[in-house]
């Protein structure tokens, strides 16, 4: 059993605790806590990840209170001592479900779904998050994820030695189309997530599971962001995007479909939703990370070595960043860099990557560059994590 120093709630009425699972940079986690949520321990494996959230407890908890860490492997950590508190939260690792990785999925053993519903059949929360890749809605995966939703559901029916999962999820399956519900169950809606929708500066996927307990009467449907791509192209086109950032008309290039959307967009007939933030929007105020002189700011070093080629071509600073990636099959950078309008490129910084997944600029990443890219490559959008949570913590709060 792994060391917690904190075994027992202090106050089990207390609305808005939470426990953290897979907890990696601590994304997910700092959105949920600008939301109301007060983690009582957050679980996470990787030695770096640990360094980062113990460093950063203050900009991770609203009340300036130390995030209990508890390094180690989620398997051997006993949930039951968490039971009624009001969320369990996280992103189980996702390598076996990304559209960059081998796809083995239910053959993998890094898949830790199971210890996600294993945490929520001991807590017994009124509600949980999971996240994961957009590889999960891959069609190969269709009966696998409908497996994931289905354990969720009813975490109570657990699989039996030796049975297949395929057994198991037709088991689920009968259950769940049968008329009694007896025992824990919870009422669980999956939806793809478009972080950029969300007013984070990069088109980032994610799968979100939402669940609420069935005594919990929460009416919850998800929020679709109130940023769009069209109305950035008008601000591009017809407002003053270039003038705010100070733009010569030379360099006022609207890149591949931004240049269709254009054509069919009127001066007259401005979108009512927010633009899309732009990479610009989210780095425009830092210094040239190129110029020697810089200093001053924490994790804003210039990296060597970007280039181009074929389906890696980098983020066009004036559209929402590509999706960082975490760098799964050797050093992370392909795509992660920034397009100039003259068509050069280079690696963002760790300072700029944070920008660009919405951590906050006193955030603090421990390792090697390599390292912290990585980190932020298999993080959740801080502010994605903050407008969930906002919504799940009004159901909950009404529901009190």
């Amino acid at each position: 059993m792994l060391h917690k120093s904190r075994t027992v709630r202090e106050n089990v009425n207390m609305l808005g605790e939470s426990l953290e699972l897979f907890a990696g940079a601590g994304g997910l986690g700092i959105g949920l806590s600008a939301a109301g949520f007060k983690p009582r321990a957050v679980v996470e494996f990787n030695k770096w990840c640990c360094d980062t959230l113990r460093q950063n407890h203050a900009t991770l908890s609203k009340d300036g209170g130390d995030w209990n860490v508890i390094e180690g492997d989620v398997r051997k950590v006993d949930f039951n001592i968490y039971e009624g508190i009001d969320l369990i939260s996280g992103g189980p690792p996702c390598q076996p479900f990304s559209l960059g990785g081998r796809h083995r999925a239910y053959d993998d053993a890094r898949d830790m779904f199971p210890q996600a519903v294993r945490a929520v059949r001991e807590a017994r929360p009124r509600a949980f998050i999971f996240e994961n890749v957009k590889g999960l809605t891959r069609a190969s995966f269709h009966d696998y994820f409908t497996y994931v939703q289905l354990q969720l559901e009813h975490p109570e029916l657990v699989a039996r030695q030796e049975e297949a999962w395929q057994e198991h999820l037709c088991r689920l399956q009968q259950h769940h189309t049968s008329k009694s519900r007896p025992g824990l169950h919870y009422k669980v809606v999956t939806k793809l997530l478009n972080s950029a929708n969300f007013g984070v500066p990069q088109r980032r996927e994610r799968v979100v599971f939402v669940g609420f307990r069935d005594d919990v009467d929460a009416r919850w449907a998800p929020e679709s962001g109130g940023h769009t791509h069209e109305s950035l192209i008008w601000d591009q086109v017809f407002g003053d995007y270039w003038e705010r950032h100070r733009i010569a008309k030379a360099d006022r290039i609207l890149e591949g479909r931004s240049q269709v959307t254009a054509r069919r967009l009127s001066r007259d007939e401005k979108p009512t939703t927010k633009p899309w933030r732009t990479t610009r929007d989210a780095i425009a105020d830092l210094p040239d990370p190129t110029d020697r002189h810089v200093s001053g700011v924490h994790d804003h070093r210039f990296q060597p070595g970007a280039k181009t080629y074929p389906g890696h071509t980098g983020s066009y600073i004036d559209e929402p960043a590509k999706t960082l990636k975490a760098g799964v099959h050797g050093v992370p950078g392909g795509e992660n860099m920034v397009r100039l309008p003259n068509g050069a490129v280079r690696y963002f910084t760790v300072r700029e990557s944070c920008r660009i997944q919405t951590f906050p600029d006193d955030y603090r990443l421990h390792g090697a560059w390599t390292e912290c890219m990585r980190q932020l490559g298999n993080a959740v959008p801080v502010e994605l994590a903050r407008q969930v949570g906002v919504s799940v913590m009004e159901k909950l709060k009404a529901t009190a």
